[in-house]
């Protein structure tokens, strides 16, 4: 049974989020992306719990459920530290057992740099459409006297229009515009990242839709490039948008990241 809890996170309360099994193999904490929420990912959780895994997941400050002024990140160090304290939390809970993170888009920049900090102490890493390399549509918005509104097409989520249908209607999704300190901040983040270190050891899966718009394949392909280890495994899917864990082929995705992990454990 699904549980909701809570602490005190880096600037106020963070909700996080639990999707428990009985006798877990090992634990997967799940990092979400930019303007979204914890709760879009019931169907990965559900995968992955059927896969032998206990499932962890917050939403970021200013994001879902959690506290603070809606998407205003001003230091991503902030959101690393609130996503180790979900790993110590999934840790205290079952001592002992592998953690794989795995972060999309945003959240894919989020544990990439998660994995810098404390890359030992992850079983693996798996990065969904992560924003990582550059991300010139959005930082180049920094040049701009206003951060210009400019709407996100749901089309680009994923050929499922249902998808799209679903987060345009989601109340806990922001639709408003970026804010300028999260920008320059994700823009800082970009480049604390690429400086390093790389991922040495740590077994890493890429996932990438190869028609993903949001967040283009190749500036995304650099930035894995700039910083992957020797234990690399990629995947890109053909036609597929930006949200690969919602595509119209979501369980292929899924099954390579269940067997890259029984490959990893």
């Amino acid at each position: 049974m699904t549980t909701e809890w809570e602490f005190d996170g880096s600037t106020g309360k963070i909700t996080a989020r639990t999707w428990p099994v009985e006798a877990p193999r090992y634990l997967a904490v799940l990092v979400h992306g930019y303007g979204e929420h914890i709760g879009r990912y019931e169907y990965v959780a559900a995968t992955l719990n059927r896969h032998g895994a206990t499932v962890y997941g917050l939403d970021h400050m200013g994001h879902g459920k959690s506290e603070g002024e809606r998407v205003l990140i001003d230091d991503y160090e902030a959101v690393v530290a609130d996503v180790h304290h979900v790993v110590q939390r999934a840790r205290a809970d079952r001592p002992g057992l592998p953690l794989v993170l795995i972060g999309h888009s945003m959240g894919g920049m989020i544990a990439a740099r998660y994995a810098q900090h404390h890359g030992a102490e992850l079983a693996a890493l798996v990065l969904s459409g992560p924003v990582i390399g550059s991300w010139e549509q959005v930082t180049s918005m920094l040049e701009m006297p206003e951060i210009p509104f400019v709407p996100i097409n749901v089309a680009t989520l994923s050929r499922d229009p249902e998808i799209g249908r679903i987060y345009a209607e989601d109340p806990l999704v922001w639709h408003g515009p970026f804010k300028r300190e999260l920008i320059a901040a994700l823009d800082r983040c970009l480049k604390a990242i690429n400086a390093g270190p790389k991922l040495g050891s740590l077994p890493t899966l890429w996932v990438h839709g190869a028609a993903d718009e949001l967040v283009p394949l190749e500036p995304s392909r650099a930035g894995v490039e700039t910083i992957r280890g020797e234990n690399f495994t990629e995947r890109v899917y053909g036609e597929a948008r930006h949200e690969v864990f919602n595509e119209t082929n979501k369980d292929e995705v899924l099954g390579d990241v269940t067997a890259f992990i029984d490959r990893v454990l």
